[in-house]
């Protein structure tokens, strides 16, 4: 069960997709499932309970959207200033003024991001560029 082509709005330029929700029995209040006519060979969409059915205004079912985004500092956590394994720089922190830092590069591997260090301060955990 494939999704039909998205449309294109004509005022943005951007593909417009029609919200998938949940669709309910008219006759007895429960949920329809998706179910095809075998002789007219449609998406259907029917009541377990009941004998209700009704023809599907979309040929989707279900869509699966992922966002594939990850920040810069994904999974970092402020304890990583106490961790003996990291480099430490003595740059100065812009929160507490302390000058002793632990630094790492950027966790987002991506083309336009470069090599991109990021610090944490020993003292206060608080995570700068």
């Amino acid at each position: 069960m494939s999704a039909s082509p998205p449309e294109m709005n004509e005022a943005l330029d951007k593909p417009t997709r029609e919200q998938i929700k949940f669709k309910f029995c008219n006759e007895c209040s429960n949920m329809l499932y998706p179910k095809e006519d075998r002789q007219t060979h449609q998406l259907m969409f029917a009541c377990s309970t009941c004998q209700y059915s009704e023809k599907a205004s979309s040929s989707c079912v279900y869509r699966n959207n992922l966002d594939t985004s990850i920040g810069e500092t994904a999974g970092v956590t402020q304890d990583v200033g106490s961790d003996p394994t990291l480099p430490r720089s003595n740059k100065q922190c812009p929160h507490c003024k302390e000058t002793e830092a632990v630094f790492f590069q950027s966790q987002q591997r991506s083309a336009e991001t470069g090599m991109r260090l990021f610090y944490v301060c020993c003292s206060c955990g608080n995570i700068f560029k």
